[in-house]
């Protein structure tokens, strides 16, 4: 089995998920489907095939995330010393060669990615370019605008 690597605070999040969906969600859908069986004949309730459609995805979901935390390699960013170079984890301040924008990112597991957040995914162009360099190198990622080259300007583990 493979494993994948996620942050702790990653981690967390999914077993925050994964509580609310056993505790909340579940029993909330049992009820539902419970409800729209009293009602009486079920080949025309649209209630009741809503619940055991929103049933179904809930379960789903259950399996899916108790089977990526189950293959989950948790890595604490904090306890991390790569000796500056960029890993798993590491939250890069980069610049833009061509316009000196500046842009911070960590990377990090493929549930966790959140641009916005500045959160990349490990499989992303981006931090796949970054793996391995160190400050002072140059990353060129392919974009769909062509080819742009970032300086790394510092490597954190936070």
């Amino acid at each position: 089995m493979t494993t994948i690597p996620i942050t702790k605070r990653g981690a967390e999040k999914l077993k925050a998920e994964l509580h609310r969906l056993k505790t909340v969600d579940r029993p909330w859908v049992i009820n539902a489907i419970a409800e729209a069986r009293a009602q009486g004949d079920l080949s025309e309730n649209a209630e009741y095939e809503a619940a055991k459609d929103r049933q179904g995805f809930i379960e789903g979901r259950i399996q899916e995330v108790e089977g990526k935390l189950s293959a989950a390699q948790v890595i604490d960013p904090s306890t991390v010393d790569a000796g500056g170079r960029v890993v798993f984890g590491a939250t890069v301040e980069l610049e833009d060669e061509d316009s000196g924008v500046a842009a911070t990112y960590q990377i990090v597991g493929e549930d966790e990615a959140d641009l916005k957040l500045g959160l990349v995914n490990i499989g992303s162009p981006i931090a796949r370019a970054l793996i391995g360099k160190e400050i002072g190198d140059t990353a060129e990622v392919q974009a769909p605008g062509g080819i742009k080259r970032f300086e790394i300007m510092a490597v954190r583990y936070l």
